[in-house]
């Protein structure tokens, strides 16, 4: 039997064997395998993350959660004593992080000098300056500013606004981006979804639309998600009428105009865009339906409903809000963030952080 065994081998075609027993990769992807590559990708390229909310217990138990994988150097702000107190009294070492004072007077007088010059038009004074950079969130923000940290994460104990306003006035929109957005990361059972914009914007124009969409499909692609872009209506192709789906249409356009290389339909429903076989009876021709990745809110209201409801009855892992747009990464936390979103957020700003050096490393020399 060994014997015939062999001369089977010898005489067998192998790469034309191999090639017929090739199996096509699987497409599957789910939170455990999508979190993983996040956490590989972090630690290839160590970044800097600067946490405004350094006393806030879910911020310290992160915090030694990251530095324990190794996916980042934290920034703290806070007062060291009662940092270091507070974390032992928790049972968390967060030795290896730095922690700063947002009063101390060699950092406000840097930032103050800087806030002030940035305002100037706006008629701010060094002193208003130097009030207003001992807020954490706008120290924080200037040390991502100054190249002092990489990225910023907070918002779990202030709001939206408070975290992202500073960043609008200091860091600014990036080159090409027209406004900041958001996106989710929706991690289901069996792959990874893009949803945008869910946070930031309530009523966007057309052209804001095609801003949003483009600015997903490159989030998307960041993160490992191949774009296919969905720009969602209550009609699909040109069955409806009215403003609501007009705006679609139009926003649609301005991004194959932009962007030609980009898969993108509209306007879609979202049963069209994720279903086989409704998209063979509704856009049979089309590269993006039944197959979406990435899902274009037509406003805020719709997206932030949307991602809520699919998290809640899917059992989906909502990773976000990502914001895009801005010039250096900065992320908000929901106000009732758990440990693991905290971690997953801090990695994703890492990771958006690796991209903005590779941007400005290519970026040409002025």
């Amino acid at each position: 039997m060994d014997a015939a065994r062999r001369a089977v081998a010898e005489h067998l075609p192998t790469s034309e064997v191999l090639a017929a027993l090739e199996v096509t990769r699987s497409e599957v992807v789910t939170p455990m395998m999508f979190e993983f590559e996040l956490l590989t990708r972090a630690r290839g390229e160590k970044k800097t993350i600067v946490l405004p909310e350094g006393e806030e217990p879910r911020l310290i138990a992160a915090a030694e959660a990251i530095l324990a994988r190794g996916v980042a150097d934290l920034i703290l702000l806070g007062e060291e004593n009662q940092i270091r107190s507070r974390a032992s009294q928790l049972g968390h070492d967060i030795s290896e992080a730095r922690i700063v004072s947002p009063r101390d007077t060699e950092h406000v007088e840097r930032y103050a000098a800087e806030y002030a010059r940035l305002r100037a038009k706006k008629g701010v004074t060094l002193e208003q300056a130097r009030e207003r950079v001992q807020d954490v969130s706008y120290f924080g923000t200037m040390m991502v500013q100054m190249g002092e940290a990489d990225g910023m994460v907070s918002g779990a104990t202030h709001s939206t606004a408070h975290t992202i306003r500073p960043s609008f006035e200091i860091i600014k929109t990036k080159p090409g981006a027209q406004i900041v957005s958001s996106v989710f990361l929706m991690a289901l059972e069996d792959r990874v979804l893009v949803y945008g914009d869910c946070a930031v914007n309530p009523d966007p124009t057309a052209e804001q639309l095609a801003d949003i969409a483009a600015q997903s499909a490159e989030t998307a692609e960041q993160f490992g998600v191949a774009p296919r872009v969905a720009m969602l209506s209550y009609s699909t192709g040109t069955s409806g009428t009215g403003a609501d789906v007009d705006k679609v249409r139009e926003a649609t356009a301005l991004v194959r105009a932009a962007a030609p290389h980009l898969d993108v339909e509209g306007p879609i429903q979202y049963d069209a865009a994720v279903d086989a076989s409704v998209a063979k009876t509704k856009l049979p021709d089309s590269s993006v339906a039944g197959r979406a990745t990435v899902f274009v809110f037509p406003d805020l209201n719709t997206g932030n409903n949307t991602y809520k409801a699919v998290q809640r009855s899917a059992g989906a892992i909502a990773i976000g809000p990502v914001l895009q747009g801005l010039n250096k990464p900065v992320n908000d936390l929901s106000r009732g963030a758990l440990v693991d979103d905290i971690i997953n957020t801090v990695v994703i700003t890492a990771i958006q952080a690796q991209a903005e050096s590779a941007r400005a490393s290519a970026a040409p020399a002025r």
